[in-house]
């Protein structure tokens, strides 16, 4: 089993592909796109964190058939474009709006949007977060696991990690 983390997909949200120019020539092709990226690194024994703004704008039984399509075991950290018919959809395993886990030993605080400081920030806990779309500075100990900063697919805590570090690989490039 491996932890994937990823925030911000907004499925049916034609807004992205304008404000967050995102390489996709239609909202089919972004929500298609994205549901391809994820199942080409997630597999079904799988948990992925997705932290907030799943979906915005398709009807439930869209937004349904969409999480469906994703692969592994699905918990949701509350966006502020997630609403009440999101937060419902039978394929969470959990839906809350802040979490404290540990992956590889590392302490982690998961929120939808970035912190300024966090709980266990002085014993290594590292903050993973969304929202911001890869257009805020991060403070260290402090990763975006958006798909805009994430090469448009969901990401290990290695990899995030060491996106950082010196001559690090960037995030693989988004579908043209």
């Amino acid at each position: 089993m491996t932890t994937f983390f990823t925030s911000d997909t907004h499925f049916g949200d034609m807004r992205v592909l304008r404000f967050d120019h995102r390489p996709f020539a239609t909202l089919a092709d972004h929500d298609d796109g994205l549901i391809a990226r994820w199942n080409e690194r997630v597999g079904e024994g799988d948990v992925v964190w997705h932290l907030g703004d799943f979906a915005l704008g398709p009807l439930p039984a869209r937004a349904s058939a969409i999480l469906d399509a994703l692969r592994g075991e699905k918990h949701l950290i509350v966006g502020n474009n997630d609403d009440a018919a999101t937060l419902a959809l039978p394929g969470w395993a959990s839906v809350r709006h802040y979490a404290e886990l540990s992956v590889d030993a590392r302490p982690l605080v998961l929120c939808h949007y970035a912190f300024r400081t966090w709980n266990g920030i002085g014993r290594g806990a590292v903050n993973l977060h969304g929202h911001s779309h890869n257009k805020l500075t991060p403070l260290p100990k402090q990763y975006d696991v958006g798909v805009d900063a994430q090469g448009f697919r969901p990401v290990t805590l290695a990899e995030v990690l060491a996106s950082r570090k010196r001559g690090a690989r960037k995030a693989p490039p988004a579908p043209a």
